[in-house]
């Protein structure tokens, strides 16, 4: 689903991060059906997982989705990059949003065209 990266990033804000993980668990379906992982782990068991694991597990699902983001470039003919090792250093420095917004941005391109 196409969602503006700048209201979703002023309602994370303004919810106190509520909308956040709303968010979170919407990336992961939409970035593991994009990617074709039909038994991938859900996004409620991603925000369970992490929430369980002090945020431990939150940075192993950086490094996944940035697998689903450079599975899914190169279906669309773009070049592979290093998304998983970027997603995750981002994530290990406080910038989770900016991952957030890297992820929503690949979909918004495959659902455009």
């Amino acid at each position: 689903m196409k969602r503006n990266i700048v209201v979703a990033i002023l309602l994370s804000i303004v919810t106190c991060g509520i909308y956040g993980i709303v968010w979170m668990i919407k990336l992961n379906d939409e970035l593991n059906a994009l990617a074709g992982k039909q038994n991938a782990t859900s996004g409620a068991m991603v925000f369970l997982l992490t929430l369980i694991t002090c945020g431990i597990y939150g940075w192993f699902w950086y490094y996944k989705m940035g697998e689903n983001v450079d599975a899914i470039k190169t279906g669309r003919g773009v070049a592979s990059s290093n998304s998983p090792i970027l997603y995750l250093v981002l994530g290990l420095v406080g910038l989770g949003i900016v991952n957030y917004c890297l992820m929503q941005d690949t979909i918004n391109k495959c659902v455009e065209g």
